[in-house]
């Protein structure tokens, strides 16, 4: 198609283009596969998904992001198999788990990360320590989070969609997770969970089989003891007594929705402490429901599996539809698969400039749970309010002062003079005395750039000798999981892998 007056040869650089182009995009984004595995004292079921993750394209951002997700495939669910002492059956749990990577099409070396979350019996140490052995080999891959009631309730909340609810429509929403062992409430107002509580009513606390009783739980034995009802393994339940034990069992739901004062059989049930006195006054506009039961409530099942789900549902929407809830009855979307559905991982390089280790010998940590404090740090500081934030923190992720290592993550905001940075330490460290004082990791996940300033306050001022760990530059929330590195010499950096929990 051209003259020229030398020779000349056209170059095909499609593949070298295709090349380059593939490297770019490798460089910015990341694709892993995930796996969410859910172990309860009722059910268990998995989850696989794909996560796409996004480098931040503004200001040379290291950080990731998930742009999108998509499942791969999702169990069946189990009911979570039980051995004749009443400890969970770890063996046909493993059984199950590998079934479902064969049914998935996927073998064990190709999941990137996952999560898993014990609840309820599954948290008994008799039986975490035998499921946790299920996944010791992979133990790098995997957060392992035991979710106690109050951590169960914000789980519920956002697996559910109620959180995504209330934030969208501006609203203020109760979730209600009616579960095989326990009910768990969360109050979310436009978005943000700001209590939970939780009763031990449930749609398993008994099993029938054609025999008889084969599951009696001793809240069910304390709910019939107050109807004068006999429960034992066994024996067979009448169907008036079946009818007044659903009956009773709603009652105690609807009373809690309603956050009545708390009579002597609800104050026997409660796993948590009662609602606080403070949110009786608070409008709820809508009520959504989830668990087990919550599929049996909205219709999505009609199969019986010899429990009291189906007819705790049928109770509890004849309730419902007298109006004792004056709010609207919404669906969320996920019912008993409200949980976690995969973890996601991405790195952040922080500087060393301005960070502080006390001690570089206590790197690396690996899946420490975020605690994310909302401080008020926009002018004068005030370090009680900052304490009691910390544990109310530590509270609803049901953690305890000196167990283990903590993180907090919260904003800085405002000007990094000595008092202020004095004030925030001194709250800080109230809220953890017994972390300080055994010597364990006080970590501190900074978005903004005091973590130097802090981190030597803290560790020459405020509690001298403590091992502080502050790491500016972070962005986290509730839910999240980090790891964190040792430090690179040469760059004086450290890698902070941030491990975030996944909600539909």
């Amino acid at each position: 198609m051209h003259d020229l007056e030398f020779e000349h040869v056209h170059v095909d650089d499609a593949a070298e283009t295709r090349e380059i182009r593939e490297a770019i995009w490798a460089a910015d984004n990341v694709e892993l596969t995930t796996v969410g595995i859910d172990i309860g004292s009722s059910t268990s079921h998995l989850m696989f998904a794909r996560v796409h993750l996004s480098r931040l394209a503004t200001g040379l951002s290291s950080r990731f992001v998930v742009v999108e997700r998509k499942i791969l495939w999702q169990s069946p669910i189990l009911l979570t198999p039980y051995l004749p002492d009443f400890t969970i059956d770890t063996a046909k749990l493993a059984a199950f788990i590998a079934q479902s990577y064969a049914a998935a099409g996927l073998e064990r070396a190709k999941v990137d990360s996952g999560a898993v979350i014990l609840t309820g019996e599954a948290l008994k140490r008799k039986n975490a320590r035998a499921i946790a052995d299920l996944f010791a080999e992979e133990g790098g891959k995997f957060v392992c989070a035991s979710a106690g009631h109050h951590m169960e309730c914000q789980m519920a909340a956002h697996g559910s969609g109620a959180v995504k609810i209330s934030a969208s429509k501006a609203k203020t929403v109760l979730n209600v997770d009616i579960g095989g062992g326990t009910t768990k409430f969360a109050l979310i107002r436009n978005g943000e969970l700001i209590a939970s509580a939780a009763i031990a009513v449930g749609g398993r606390l008994i099993v029938e089989g054609p025999e008889g009783l084969t599951r009696v739980e001793e809240p069910a034995i304390d709910i019939a003891r107050s109807l004068g009802i006999d429960l034992a393994l066994g024996r067979k339940l009448a169907a008036r007594d079946r009818r007044r034990l659903v009956t009773r069992m709603s009652e105690l739901i609807i009373a809690m929705m309603n956050r009545a004062a708390p009579d002597v059989l609800i104050k026997k049930l409660l796993v948590t402490e009662p609602w606080p006195y403070q949110l009786t006054d608070i409008a709820i506009d809508a009520v959504t429901f989830s668990g087990g039961v919550a599929e049996y409530l909205y219709g999505r099942e009609t199969q019986q599996f010899g429990d009291l789900g189906f007819d705790l549902a049928h109770e509890l929407r004849h309730a419902l539809s007298h109006h004792r809830i004056a709010a609207e009855v919404w669906d969320p979307g996920q019912g008993i698969r409200a949980t976690v559905i995969g973890a996601a991982q991405f790195s952040v390089q922080t500087s060393g400039n301005t960070i502080m280790i006390a001690d570089r010998k206590l790197l690396p940590l690996h899946n420490l749970p975020v605690l994310a404090c909302p401080f008020d740090l926009s002018g004068d500081i005030d370090e009680y309010a900052v304490a009691a934030q910390v544990r109310a923190a530590l509270a609803q992720s049901d953690m305890e002062d000196g167990a283990a290592a903590i993180a907090l993550a919260f904003r800085w905001q405002g000007d990094p003079l000595h008092t202020r940075l004095a004030a925030l330490a001194e709250g800080i460290c109230a809220a953890v005395p017994k972390t300080i004082a055994a010597g364990l990791p006080l970590v501190l996940l900074i978005d903004g750039d005091i973590g130097l300033s802090l981190g030597r306050v803290i560790h020459f001022e405020t509690t001298p000798g403590s091992n502080v760990i502050a790491i500016d530059g972070v962005q986290l929330k509730q839910f999240d999981y980090v790891d964190v590195g040792a430090v690179i010499d040469v760059s004086n950096v450290v890698i902070v892998i941030i491990k975030s929990l996944l909600f539909r």
